[in-house]
């Protein structure tokens, strides 16, 4: 197989930035990397982090993912319009009691979250039947596979991105294209950062008392912690998105982070959903000591392994 393109979306930092930059520098030369962003402007650490592969292997374009003449402009700009390997990765996140967002948040999220990639694939999806080939990789969640208190919106919007691709993918396989959800736990990158800092500061005056409570004193603890504790790189996303795009056969989903797998299990092991739901419910306001212990646990298992998960 010859050199591929990789049309990597949402660049300017984090998962996009990391991967963009692997792809660049494979040491096999199999990937011509198109990494784009919203605003060129914030183009400066992708071109550090690609360093003498910039302008060779890896090129930087406009692409907004919420507008569809830039979505075709991006892809009209390349030779024969030709992407082998779409990374859809742009997206926004959104924390905090429901009754403090705003419909027009919500839809904003979805727009880039979900509808984002929708344009996306239906910008190439086309191109990728003719040729009969191709590879649709999408930056999910494991939120995309269990809900996470407070992060309803952000959940719902990754749960429609699996949704979306799962149906898809039985029509993709009949033209030779291959769909993969890479589903990512907590990542320690700036957008988790921005995230977490503007709700500390977040206004929690449409809530009632004790809810508000109980997201300052009980979730941004318990994530701070979840994240000390199962926290991966964007390098190790990057080496497990790598690992997945030149598999000979990829999978419809991969979660980067093995010491997450066990929560996601615990909703195909019982269809009633009664199981999760008492489980995250006894851990966060239950049993605390029981939370603390296997975050401990979690932590020492890390270091044994090196982080090689």
């Amino acid at each position: 197989m010859g050199t591929r393109r990789v049309l990597v979306t949402g660049c300017s930092s984090g998962i996009g930035l990391a991967v963009a930059a692997r792809l660049a520098k494979d040491e096999l030369r199999r990937f011509k990397v198109v990494a784009t962003m919203r605003d060129l402007k914030k183009r400066g650490p992708l071109e550090k982090a690609a360093g003498d592969s910039l302008n060779k292997t890896l090129e930087i374009k406009e692409l907004d993912a919420c507008c569809e003449a830039s979505i075709k402009e991006c892809v009209n700009s390349l030779p024969n319009r030709r992407v082998d390997i779409l990374v859809s990765n742009a997206g926004v996140g959104m924390i905090g009691p429901l009754e403090c967002q705003s419909i027009a948040a919500m839809k904003e999220l979805f727009d880039t979250n979900f509808f984002g990639l929708v344009r996306l694939v239906k910008e190439v999806l086309p191109d990728m039947k003719q040729r009969q080939s191709g590879h649709i990789v999408v930056m999910s969640s494991v939120m995309g596979i269990q809900g996470l208190l407070f992060n309803d919106v952000y959940s719902a919007s990754k749960f429609a991105v699996e949704g979306f691709c799962e149906s898809l993918a039985v029509q993709a396989l009949k033209f030779n294209i291959k769909t993969t959800l890479v589903e990512p736990g907590p990542v320690m990158t700036e957008f988790e950062r921005k995230v977490y800092e503007d709700a500390e500061m977040m206004d929690l005056s449409e809530t009632d008392e004790e809810t508000a409570k109980i997201f300052r004193e009980v979730y941004l603890p318990y994530s701070k912690k979840v994240f000390t504790s199962l926290g991966q790189t964007t390098e190790e996303v990057t080496e497990q998105t790598l690992k997945v795009i030149t598999a000979k056969d990829p999978p419809l989903r991969h979660q980067t982070n093995r010491l997450y797998t066990p929560v996601t299990a615990l909703k195909h092991a019982d269809p009633t959903g009664r199981l999760p739901l008492d489980t995250f419910y006894k851990m966060i306001f239950k049993h605390d000591n029981v939370l603390n212990a296997t975050l401990g646990v979690l932590r020492m298992l890390q270091r044994k392994t090196g982080k090689k998960l």
